[in-house]
């Protein structure tokens, strides 16, 4: 998977999955703004380029067959497909691209699963893109009131948008485990919750503050571990971010767990500065906070902030018809 922005100078790529680096060769530090031309080489068939090239010109989707070279040399044939991630204009923010190297015998024979199978991943990634992307909108460009600072801030948030996708991934993974498994029929979101959150710390934790994660083992359908996910990023974040400004200690802790009369319930709490009482939390002008906002309204769940002397508690409650919980 490949995610490239359009809107900054030569289109370059802004992020790659570990799939890539495993095809390609190329580590991510090699990668990360540059435009995918450089996977190109002697006899890469001109035609195939231009048909990118027309593509995302027109804002279009594209499906080719291509041959790239690896960091080595060595050419391989790859199947790619390119779709635009558009905002609430129509107007193309990002580039997706799917590709699958085609090994010999799928080169042989009519490899259309290949190609259902990619427009089927194609469709769902570019679909949970759109999700996150719709909230990075504001409010002013929905309305066509695009001013030259308006369309900055909107490419500086959109820079935004790499981080979340490693929340996606872990959702792909954990829906690959499940697929894998025969008597499963969701995706484990304490499993996925519990990587989420860990990374999280692992990368923006500091010496002195605490993180403890208690989370049942939760079954739940493809959406519901989406939005859930992308939740539990933005305000896990928010409180490494924020909760413990000027403190030299502190407890950060997760929980998620399964309501007796059906449902989920997740908190978020910290013993930091707190949140201050006259600001609205999740705030409409931030992007992590019309993101919640959307994603909450989507599993028709409710946040309720407490503020206490020190720290804040934040609950989420998602009602079980949007969850389909699995013994």
């Amino acid at each position: 998977m490949v995610i490239t922005n359009p809107n900054s100078d030569d289109n370059p790529i802004v992020y790659i999955n570990d799939a890539f680096e495993r095809t390609t060769g190329y580590q991510r530090s090699r990668v990360i703004g540059r435009n995918c031309r450089f996977l190109q080489g002697p006899d890469t068939d001109p035609n195939a380029v231009q048909m990118i090239r027309n593509a995302i010109e027109a804002g279009e989707d594209v499906a080719v067959d291509i041959l790239n070279y690896r960091a080595t040399g060595e050419a391989f044939m790859n199947r790619l497909l390119i779709a635009p991630i558009s905002d609430g204009l129509g107007k193309p923010v990002y580039f997706l691209g799917i590709q699958k190297e085609l090994r010999d015998d799928e080169q042989d024979r009519a490899s259309d699963a290949t190609r259902l199978h990619l427009d089927t991943v194609c469709s769902r990634v570019n679909q949970d893109l759109g999700l996150i992307v719709s909230s990075l909108v504001d409010s002013a460009e929905s309305e066509g009131l695009l001013s030259a600072e308006a369309n900055k801030r909107r490419l500086r948030m959109l820079d935004l948008l790499p981080r979340r996708l490693e929340c996606l991934q872990f959702v792909y993974e954990e829906m690959k485990l499940a697929d894998e498994q025969w008597n499963r029929d969701g995706i484990d979101l304490g499993s996925l919750l519990s990587r989420i959150s860990h990374t999280i710390a692992h990368n923006e934790g500091r010496p002195g503050v605490r993180f403890v994660s208690l989370v049942e083992p939760l079954e739940v359908n493809l959406d519901a571990a989406i939005r859930m996910a992308l939740i539990t990023f933005e305000l896990v974040s928010n409180a490494f971010q924020h909760a413990f400004d000027g403190l030299d200690q502190g407890y950060l802790e997760l929980r998620a767990n399964r309501l007796a009369a059906g449902g989920l319930r997740m908190t978020i709490s910290d013993d930091g500065v707190g949140i201050p009482r006259k600001m609205a939390f999740p705030s409409e002008h931030s992007v992590g906070g019309r993101l919640v906002s959307s994603l909450l309204e989507g599993l028709d769940g409710t946040l309720n902030v407490v503020r206490g002397a020190a720290g804040t508690v934040i609950m989420i409650d998602v009602p079980v018809g949007f969850t389909d919980f699995k013994g």
